[in-house]
């Protein structure tokens, strides 16, 4: 039961990116096609599950152990970016094209702070590590969730009569604001 409150509350009550407005730069930045949006989110879930991992176990193995828990967050970021570099290469060898297709958005994960946030967020809860990934996994669920949805909302959008004043990322703003109101439902679930 407690696993599935933690999927429930990730994926939609806390959305990360709708609730908690963390990773919002690649929630605007790459959500102007679906694939794009997918490609993205798949690569999300990889590395927020395997920083998550490393960094809970960096937390309670080296930084609790030697009480160096201060060295946190520069700590969290090293092994972040480490991370995506492998990805980034990974990517390169096996799929050239979503490598290709996410292009400059794929060093946006290194800064992406949903990933740094969700890594943050699993010590501060004090998950164990089967937790801590079960929260991990359910928040790069419901990244990918918001990101699709939010692509096919701007894809729809692009075929619509926007005053000219809107169009482009105002426009896509707006249409976020709305998803978030609408993610808002889901309080109270979990």
């Amino acid at each position: 039961m407690e696993y599935i409150l933690i999927i429930i509350g990730a994926v939609f009550v806390n959305n990360i990116v709708l609730a908690q407005f963390l990773g919002v730069c690649p929630f605007l930045g790459v959500s102007g096609k679906t694939s794009t949006s997918i490609g993205m989110s798949g690569a999300v879930m990889f590395v927020l599950t395997i920083a998550t991992i490393v960094t809970w176990l960096i937390q309670h193995y080296v930084l609790e152990a030697f009480e160096i828990q201060f060295l946190q967050t520069i700590t969290f970021i090293l092994v972040i970016a480490a991370l995506v570099q492998m990805v980034e290469i990974i990517l390169k060898k096996v799929s050239p094209p979503l490598y290709q297709a996410l292009g400059i958005f794929l060093p946006l994960i290194t800064t992406n702070c949903a990933v740094l946030g969700v890594a943050i967020l699993t010590i501060q809860k004090d998950f164990t590590l089967v937790e801590g990934v079960v929260f991990a996994v359910a928040n790069s669920i419901g990244f990918g969730l918001a990101m699709v949805l939010f692509s096919g909302l701007r894809e729809h959008l692009d075929l619509m009569e926007v005053p000219k004043g809107m169009k482009g990322v105002p426009a896509a703003l707006l249409v976020g604001g709305i998803l978030a109101l609408a993610f808002m439902g889901f309080t109270g679930l979990a």
